[in-house]
């Protein structure tokens, strides 16, 4: 048997919400975890006080399927067969997304990203790729992605990262080294700790308010 790749072309779904407000706004983009979609993240980045002053960016994984319990249409952003063709795939897709919100939406004072379970290793990439200044990240419940080299993480200036204690999946252990981690590439880390498990809990919330006011100009 002889296995081969070849390219594609393929739509991405992502969704805007926009300020209340006329002029250049702030913008928060979004990246959900496995198993969601775009709305779920969206939801999410609503539930932070002080969010309406920033354009709301949330952006789907290519790789869309069912969820069958609800038969909802849920995505993920890759699995291991393939990876690395899948993160190229992927910071492209964000890239072009990026492009349309400049062009639609110029002006942005400020540009944060933030993510959920295994959309924390895209907001990490993503930021490392982006031709635009990153000047913060919100990472919940997910790890910085190993093949990161140091100048690559350092690309972001400011990080919140948060661990629920009682988390299977993002442990405390794995938590702790990506702090460090940050810390060695010059990042200025906040964390957050709270009773729970793999959730975007409401600690993350709050949290995550503070940290977009001190984003503000």
């Amino acid at each position: 048997m002889i296995e081969r790749t070849v390219a594609t072309g393929t739509h991405g779904r992502y969704l805007i919400e926009p300020t209340a407000s006329s002029g250049p706004a702030p913008v928060l983009v979004g990246f959900h975890g496995y198993g969601e979609g775009a709305d779920t993240q969206l939801e999410r980045m609503r539930r932070i006080p002080g969010a309406d002053r920033w354009l709301l960016v949330s952006i789907q994984g290519l790789h869309r399927f069912y969820q069958r319990r609800a038969n909802e249409v849920v995505a993920s952003w890759m699995t291991r067969q393939d990876r690395e063709l899948a993160i190229k795939d992927n910071l492209a897709y964000v890239a072009a997304v990026m492009d349309e919100v400049d062009r639609d939406h110029p002006g942005s004072p400020r540009l944060v990203f933030t993510g959920f379970s295994q959309g924390v290793a895209m907001v990490f990439r993503a930021a490392a790729a982006s031709s635009r200044s990153v000047t913060g990240v919100m990472a919940v419940g997910g790890d910085v992605p190993g093949e990161l080299a140091a100048a690559e993480v350092g690309r972001v200036h400011q990080a919140l990262v948060c661990h629920g204690t009682g988390d299977e999946w993002y442990t405390q252990a794995i938590f702790d080294r990506d702090v460090q981690r940050l810390r060695r590439a010059h990042v200025d880390v906040r964390t957050l700790e709270f009773d729970g498990g793999h959730a975007w809990s409401d600690e993350v919330v709050q949290a995550a308010s503070l940290f977009l006011l001190d984003q503000l100009p």
